[in-house]
């Protein structure tokens, strides 16, 4: 039962990206032939945002006017990209980003470290936890909720500790008889 701290690990790993969408990156170069920087787009109040960029960037609302203009407009670039993805996807993405602006300093931080975690293994270490958080995702919801409250239930130095101390066969739960190498139990 040491496995469901690993769920919850992934389940961290997979918010990250998601950070990183909502964080500043640097401009990017000129276009040839252009001297100098791009030039500055203009501040975008949320007032002055069309009913369906706001809907589009709700989770953004509360802090839109505080953003520097560079940001405002990548984030009204995605916005336009966002209008392609089926509305799944759109569901998916809305629920994560609004996850992680709930999140404490600490669990941002600690999202990062686990998402570097998982970006510092193999490709082949990368898919076995990919196939075992699946095979957590298609459990019966009673055994699911199991290893769940089996992590809540512990202090937060046994979850670090068990997230540390995590090899890369600990994968949930074992894979299918079908899908074990020959030789293997």
């Amino acid at each position: 039962m040491r496995r469901a701290p690993l769920v919850l690990a992934l389940l961290l790993a997979l918010a990250a990206p998601h950070a990183a969408m909502a964080q500043d990156r640097p401009p990017p170069p000129p276009p040839p032939g252009q001297a100098g920087p791009p030039p500055m787009p203009a501040p975008r109040p949320w007032s002055a945002l069309s009913a369906d960029e706001k809907d589009i960037l709700a989770p953004l609302a509360h802090d839109w006017d505080t953003f520097p203009p560079q940001r405002q407009s990548k984030m009204l670039d995605k916005a336009q990209r966002w209008r392609g993805l089926p509305p799944e996807r759109r569901a998916e993405i809305r629920e994560r980003i609004e996850r992680w602006q709930h999140m404490t300093p600490e669990e941002r931080a600690e999202a990062r470290r686990n998402r570097q975690k998982f970006q510092d293994l193999s490709p082949e270490q990368r898919q076995k936890l990919h196939d075992a958080f699946e095979r957590f995702r298609n459990l019966p919801p009673a055994q699911r909720q199991a290893l769940m409250d089996r992590w809540q239930s512990q202090s937060p130095e046994q979850r670090r500790d068990a997230v540390d101390h995590l090899g890369p066969n600990d994968a949930l739960p074992p894979p299918p008889d079908d899908h074990r190498p020959p030789g293997h139990p």
